[in-house]
């Protein structure tokens, strides 16, 4: 993370109870991916580091005979866990309020260990080589995020594009133009360079996923609102006294755009990058 900013309890305050509806979903067949690619039989036990409200880990549930899910935002760990009780896997999930820098928090040893969309928050240097510890011998880890790379037109859709470039800037309009986190702000947003950070902590070799998207998908004006609250950098509580001016706006901006109230749009692609521990020849064969 770059020099000057600091985690603290704020960063996602108040969104949990928009991702759901707000957050686009990964790519069907995530689930079936891991599974062949990982061998995984029901047996085993996950930790989601950053979990959030349980997206991942609810999803990979029944590949596992047990989850646990870490988040340092109580909001998070709540959502997830009355999501696990509304899909009826209560008994073969547990639900952590802690930072990944907290671990290994007494939690045990794991099959898998993944990161969606989450690493980028962390000490990632701290954080990957704790989570090696945490493994077993044959044991993975696996970073998940959208593709970023691939166009996702909605060329032949009925509805408009959701004007995620106007949404911007109205955020900048009503927070300022540097990107807000938490108390404070990222000048040059989050970090990359995943893949060296992975390699410091001592994961010997990677398998490249790709889970095809492309699927249309329709969004109503609220299921945009959700998602713009659902995101750190415009989170409700750093509009303060202002976030029902804002949302006024931002509805206005989507009426501008799709009068119809409906808008199109194409899921992700999601790529996952799955990382093991044990030596180069003891590996699965990696793809391409």
């Amino acid at each position: 993370m770059e020099a000057g900013w600091e985690w603290d309890e704020t960063l996602f305050a108040g969104t949990a109870e928009y991702y759901r509806r707000g957050r686009l979903p990964y790519a069907p067949g995530l689930a079936d991916a891991l599974a062949e690619a990982l061998r995984l039989d029901g047996r085993g036990r996950l930790i989601d580091v950053g979990c959030g409200p349980g997206t991942v880990a609810l999803s990979l549930a029944h590949l596992f005979g047990e989850i646990v899910g870490v988040d340092p935002d109580g909001g998070m760990i709540a959502r997830a866990r009355r999501d696990a009780a509304d899909r009826g896997v209560a008994a073969k999930t547990r639900w952590v309020r802690a930072r990944a820098e907290e671990l290994p928090a007494g939690l045990g040893v794991f099959t898998v260990a993944t990161f969606a969309q989450s690493f980028h928050w962390m000490d990632r240097d701290r954080v990957a080589a704790t989570i090696r510890d945490m493994l077993t011998p044959d044991g993975a880890l696996v970073h998940i995020c959208d593709l970023k790379t691939e166009p996702r037109t909605v060329d032949g859709l009925p509805h408009p594009a959701v004007p995620y470039v106007a949404i911007g800037e109205l955020v900048k309009q009503h927070l300022g133009p540097v990107r807000r986190a938490g108390r404070g702000v990222l000048r040059h947003g989050t970090p990359g360079g995943e893949a060296e950070v992975y390699a410091r902590a001592g994961f010997a070799r990677c398998r490249r996923l790709v889970v095809p998207g492309g699927q249309a998908l329709e969004r109503t004006y609220d299921d945009v609102v959700a998602g713009v609250f659902s995101m750190s950098y415009s989170a409700p509580h750093l509009f303060g006294m202002r976030l029902g001016d804002f949302e006024a706006d931002l509805r206005r901006l989507l009426r501008q755009a799709s009068p119809s109230g409906r808008f199109s749009e194409r899921l992700p692609s999601t790529e996952v990058f799955v990382r093991w521990k044990v030596p180069a020849d003891a590996a699965p064969a990696a793809d391409g």
